[in-house]
Parts: structure tokens; C-alpha cells; sequence
């Protein structure tokens, strides 16, 4: 299982509770979750507009079932901990975490 990290990944899903998430396909303009790769983990968030909960994550993408497994929390509406979501349409994404990012900073020193 390697890390990877995919531009324009996103699908939605009604998924709830603080397990795994059910994916429901790619929003128009978008990659499926399929393009990370069967068994392969990677950097997500989850949003839902209605309620404000999110959460950043590294997940395990399985293409049996469509589903996204939320493997480690990052960072969370929930103070870090597991988003209990509630049965709105939610955003999943792939993203690349502040936590996980390497920069230079304003005097070009890497971080």
C-alpha cells in the first residue's frame, strides 16, 4: 500500500457516523477516488456544508464497495478527533494537509 496523492479527486457521499465513507461517485469535473488506487492510502478531507463539520485525514481507498476508510485524523471540527456526520451530502476530496506540507518560508528556509 504506497501514499498517493492525485489532482482533481473528488466524490460525494451521505455517509454517517465517524466510520468508513461511502463514496457515491465524482462530481462533475472531477476524478473518482479509483484514480488513487485500489488499496492505496491518501490525504482526504470531508466537508459538509450544511452542518460546517470537516475533517482532514489519511484514509485507505478500497474499490470493492467505493469506500474510504478514515485511517488517521489530522485535523477536525471536532477538535481532531473522528467527525460523527450527520446524513447530508458531504464533499470528499483529496488534499495535501498544512500538517504533512514542506515550504520555504518567507526567508526561503524549508520547513
Amino acid at each position: 500500500m504506497a501514499l498517493v496523492v492525485k489532482d482533481r479527486v473528488r466524490e460525494t457521499s451521505t455517509s454517517t457516523g465517524t466510520g468508513t465513507i461511502i463514496l457515491n461517485g465524482a462530481v462533475t469535473g472531477f476524478q473518482n477516488f479509483s484514480a488513487v488506487g485500489d488499496g492505496n492510502t491518501t490525504y482526504y478531507t470531508i466537508v459538509d456544508a450544511v452542518t460546517g463539520d470537516w475533517e482532514v485525514g489519511i484514509g485507505t481507498y478500497t474499490a470493492a464497495g467505493t469506500t474510504l476508510s478514515r485511517d488517521t485524523i489530522l485535523e477536525s471540527s471536532n477538535g481532531g478527533a473522528a467527525v460523527n456526520f450527520a446524513a447530508n451530502v458531504k464533499d470528499v476530496f483529496v488534499t495535501y494537509p498544512a500538517e504533512r506540507a514542506v515550504y520555504g518560508n518567507a526567508s526561503n528556509v524549508v520547513s
